[in-house]
């Protein structure tokens, strides 16, 4: 157990392969709320729109943070590093996403949707890892530290709501079935 921690870290990693198992089923369901809502606005918000790259990066995002507010009651509030630990999680995910999509597909000359999968389980499993090992650790147990991760989260869902409506048109953006760069 970690120096000073009140909550086993045996513990704490059950808990994380649970999110990391939460994470693939919900992030899963996320690729057809907008679709089986009838394409809502609301759903749209959390779940993809669209067939883009930055779309689908709401498909691991959400279940994070969603998991991560149980964890946070569970044990969370008791690490001085666990908003930093949730923060830097999801900015590992959503990474491995981009650079494994993105490298995969510039070798190939196209995506292939069992490597779209595992790029999808690869960025899961590197979120619930970085995640873990920051946590039990001593690192980013900061004021500085917490306050700079609560932004990058607040920033992350202000451009996730704000880009469903008004995405940028750039490659990140654009959906290769349609054309479009939104719904």
């Amino acid at each position: 157990m970690r120096k000073g921690a009140w909550y086993p870290l045996s513990k704490i990693k059950k808990i994380t392969v649970g999110g990391a198992v939460f994470t693939v089923i919900f992030g899963t369901l996320l690729h057809f709320v907008f679709q089986w809502s009838g394409r809502s606005p609301a759903a749209g918000i959390i779940g993809a729109v669209n067939e883009s790259t930055w779309e689908h990066l709401k498909l691991i995002f959400f279940p994070l943070i969603f998991y991560g507010v149980f964890e946070f009651f569970k044990y969370g509030r008791k690490y001085k590093n666990f908003i930093p630990a949730k923060a830097a999680s999801v900015t590992v995910g959503m990474l491995i996403i981009v650079v494994t999509f993105y490298t995969y597909t510039g070798i190939l000359g196209r995506n292939f949707l069992p490597l779209d999968i595992g790029t999808f389980l690869l960025g899961t499993a590197g979120a619930y890892f970085t995640g873990y090992k920051i946590l039990s650790s001593d690192k980013f147990s900061s004021e500085k530290a917490k306050t700079a991760a609560t932004a990058v989260l607040m920033l992350l869902l202000f451009l996730f709501v704000t880009f469903t409506f008004t995405p940028p048109e750039i490659a990140l953006f654009l959906d290769p079935v349609t054309g479009k760069y939104s719904f």
